[in-house]
C-alpha cells in the first residue's frame, strides 16, 4: 500500500448511488445503460449521491436529469452492497433504492443519450433482458418494487 497513489486509494472508496423504481400502474421505468459498467443492460434511473444531498433530493435530481420526469411520493425501499470485480477494474457501490410515482401524466425523454439508449415501461413479471447485475440479483432474490 505504500506505493499506492492518491487516485488509486480514492478508487477503492465505496461510492453511494441512489436508484429510483419509478412506477406507473403495474409497470416500472427501465433504461438500457451505455456505460463501462453494465453496458447494454437494463436498469432503473439513478446516479451518484452528491455531497450534502439527501437520498430524496438525489432521487428527484437524477430522475429529472436522466428522463425529464417529475416524481412524487418518494419512499425508501432498501440498501444493497454491490461489488463488481469481473469487469477488470474493481468497483464498490452502496446502492440506495427508492420508490416513486409520476407526479402527473408524463412521458420519459432520453435526456442523456450518451449514458442511456432510451427509457421504457415494463411489467414487473415481464422484464427485458439482460438486467444490470444488481437488479438481476435483486429480482432473483424476490425483490418487488411495488408496495404490498
Amino acid at each position: 500500500m505504500a506505493d499506492e497513489t492518491v487516485v488509486e486509494a480514492a478508487a477503492r472508496i465505496p461510492k453511494v448511488v441512489v436508484v429510483v423504481c419509478v412506477l406507473r400502474g403495474n409497470k416500472v421505468l427501465l433504461g438500457r445503460r451505455r456505460s463501462s459498467l453494465g453496458d447494454s443492460m437494463f436498469s432503473f434511473p439513478g446516479g451518484h449521491l452528491e455531497f450534502g444531498e439527501s437520498f430524496e433530493e438525489c432521487a428527484i435530481r437524477e430522475v429529472k436529469e436522466e428522463t425529464g420526469l417529475d416524481i412524487d411520493k418518494l419512499e425508501f425501499i432498501n440498501v444493497t452492497n454491490n461489488l463488481f470485480s469481473e469487469e477488470g477494474k474493481p468497483y464498490h457501490y452502496v446502492v440506495v433504492s427508492m420508490r416513486a410515482v409520476l407526479a402527473d401524466h408524463q412521458h420519459p425523454q432520453n435526456v442523456e443519450p450518451d449514458f442511456c439508449d432510451g427509457w421504457g415501461w415494463y411489467e414487473w413479471n415481464n422484464l427485458p433482458k439482460p438486467l444490470f447485475s444488481p437488479l438481476e440479483k435483486a429480482v432473483q432474490a424476490g425483490f418487488n418494487p411495488f408496495p404490498v
